[in-house]
């Protein structure tokens, strides 16, 4: 007959396994690229027009999939382009994931309304074009994700356009889920957007 000491005695060795596959994994699973923020940002609530379709958009992604949001501005010569073409090679790299959709928010708004829907499509085809002349809506957008920008012109009357250049991931709950800094390698960005598609938060 089988005691009870003896099925715990059986029982150490399997629960001493477990516990060891469970660590193993934890540290097999790689680190994400991009920045977690904790708690995450709830979004969820913000809107802005988009001149893509003529309508609001919620700030918050499809069922199941990912919203990227990019701050910047048309006439931008280095960081706009460069983050929209590393987002482009990055998606390509994930198979071009179905529930993805990606949407720039000008902080020029003044030059660029009639304009940024053909610049977002030019990278993205259905991509969306955000624009807003409130500047406290526009303010109060940037505000949760941490983007900051500043429009100004110069002595000469030229405008000149300052701005963050952090790319952000939004789930379907609308929670800021990742902040990639300017720069980030596509291979790491597209393993991130895999995994975070796959629902990985942390």
């Amino acid at each position: 007959m089988t005691t009870g000491r003896r099925r715990r005695g059986l029982l150490s060795p399997i629960l001493a396994l477990a516990v060891t596959m469970t660590a193993l994994a934890a540290c097999s699973q790689r680190e994400f690229a991009g920045f977690v923020r904790e708690p995450a940002p709830d979004v969820s609530a913000l809107s802005l027009p988009d001149t893509s379709t003529g309508s609001e958009l919620d700030l918050r992604a499809r069922p199941g999939g990912l919203l990227m949001v990019y701050f910047g501005y048309t006439n931008c010569p280095d960081y706009c382009p460069t983050t929209l073409s590393d987002l482009r090679i990055a998606l390509r790299r994930a198979d071009d994931p179905a529930g993805v959709d990606v949407a720039m928010v000008t902080v020029d708004p003044d030059r660029d309304g009639a304009i940024l829907a053909d610049y977002v499509g030019s990278f993205f085809p259905g991509g969306h074009s955000l624009v807003t002349t409130d500047a406290a809506r526009l303010a109060a957008v940037a505000e949760p994700f941490g983007a900051s920008y500043l429009v100004s012109t110069n002595e000469d009357g030229e405008v000149e356009v300052a701005h963050s250049t952090a790319l952000y991931a939004i789930d379907d709950q609308g929670l800021l889920v990742m902040t990639w800094p300017f720069g980030i390698d596509t291979d790491e960005m597209s393993a991130d957007i895999r995994d975070l598609l796959d629902g990985r938060r942390a």
